[in-house]
């Protein structure tokens, strides 16, 4: 199946539909704005990608190690299948390895995972017979080494998430692939041992098509279904679930639209409470939500999307620091190429930190934000002064 990034493309066309949601509604573009947005004085773009070789449309989340900054691009590159780079908080741009498409790997959707000082990772393509994707690894100085190739047919296919460690293993998802094709979770020790947990079959009570990192709460994984589940139509709109790190597998929720629709980001744990977003849906706008959820399975919508200029369809996951959420929108804001925003845990006082799409500030935020030293530091995969996405600082 392939990924919803058309519904991302989508954002970028004024007035043209949200997929998936029949009846929907038009999205706002930047010509809707009878103002401009007020300058966000705390806004810096530290670097814009476009030479080529340097990279080309980030979409994953920065990683700091030390006060350097390690990053994937999706595209770019000496061969145009994607790069890894490191940057310092200045905005000086260090290519450590560019993918060649073939066995080692092409196009990381996904971030980088810091462990003892190795980074690790996933390219959605390339990689051995099959070109499903890969594991990999490589050092701070850009020597790469495959991990795992993927076999569609049991392992899984297209990982589009980031890994995460538990206790020395590491643990991660694909898009595509596995017994009926819908995804899988799996587990892969350091040296490239490899195990799926389990196989997601779309309908209900399952759902399928991860593309999302897993999240460790007290040694029980939890993640979301971009799409299959319950819903409210045969093909479903998204779950929510647990598994354990032995491959027992739980639907704590199934989207059905109203409450929101494709979460497609990974889920953030807040003192035991779990929150995230969906790309569509939520009352009568059908531009995303922000939500939390208990381990049990309780649901609470806390803001709904699209009420004017407070962006549309959050495709990444939410950042807390000190109790204040932090995200981002691929869509909408002033001008209609996403936003920065914030509110509080209980949804309240949403407000747009930044509106893209003004100048070379980038367009189409995919990414979530980090936090280093009082700044929030984050992606866009377009725009910029040549239109390859950039890198950026926010203090909020």
């Amino acid at each position: 199946m392939i990924r919803l990034f058309l519904v991302v493309s989508m954002i970028a066309l004024a007035g043209a539909p949200l997929a998936g949601c029949g009846g929907a509604q038009p999205l706002i573009s930047a010509s809707s704005a009878e103002q401009q947005a007020p300058a966000s004085t705390s806004y810096k773009s530290l670097y814009s990608f476009g030479k080529g070789s340097d990279g080309q449309q980030p979409k994953a989340a920065l990683i700091d190690i030390k006060g350097v900054f390690y990053g994937t691009t999706y595209g770019g590159g000496a061969n145009a299948d994607g790069t890894v780079f490191s940057m310092s908080t200045t905005g000086a741009e260090k290519l450590l390895y560019s993918f060649l498409g073939g066995n080692d790997g092409a196009n990381p959707s996904a971030g980088l995972l810091a462990v003892k000082g190795v980074l690790y990772g996933t390219t959605e393509y390339g990689g051995g017979e099959y070109s499903f994707g890969t594991v990999f690894k490589i050092s701070a100085t850009g020597r790469e080494k495959v991990l795992h190739d993927f076999d569609p047919m049991p392992d899984g296919a297209n990982p589009v998430a980031s890994l995460i460690d538990v206790k020395g293993t590491l643990y991660g998802t694909t898009y595509n692939g596995g017994i009926d094709g819908n995804g899988t979770v799996f587990r892969i020790s350091t040296s490239g041992k490899e195990k799926v947990l389990y196989s997601f079959f779309f309908y209900y009570p399952s759902g399928g098509n991860v593309a999302a990192n897993l999240l460790d709460v007290k040694g029980t994984l939890y993640g979301t279904t971009e799409l299959g589940g319950s819903g409210g139509q045969s093909a479903g709109y998204g779950t929510l679930y647990s598994i354990s790190t032995t491959g027992t597998e739980k639907l704590l929720y199934g989207f059905d639209n109203s409450d929101g629709y494709y979460p497609a980001a990974s889920l953030i744990n807040v003192n035991g409470t779990l929150y995230g977003t969906t790309v569509g849906g939520g009352g009568s706008g059908f531009f995303g939500t922000a939500f939390s959820i208990t381990t049990s399975g309780s649901l609470t919508t806390l803001h709904t999307f699209g009420s004017g200029t407070d962006g549309e369809a959050p495709w990444a996951p939410l950042l807390n620091v000190r109790g204040t959420l932090y995200g981002t929108t691929a869509g909408g804001g002033f001008y209609g190429k996403g936003t920065v925003f914030s509110m509080s845990l209980s949804g309240t006082n949403e407000k747009v930190l930044h509106s893209f799409g003004h100048g070379s500030d980038g367009a189409t935020p995919l990414a979530g934000l980090i936090y280093v030293k009082g700044a929030l530091y984050g992606t866009t995969s377009a725009g910029g002064k040549d239109g390859d996405g950039t890198v950026f600082a926010l203090t909020p």
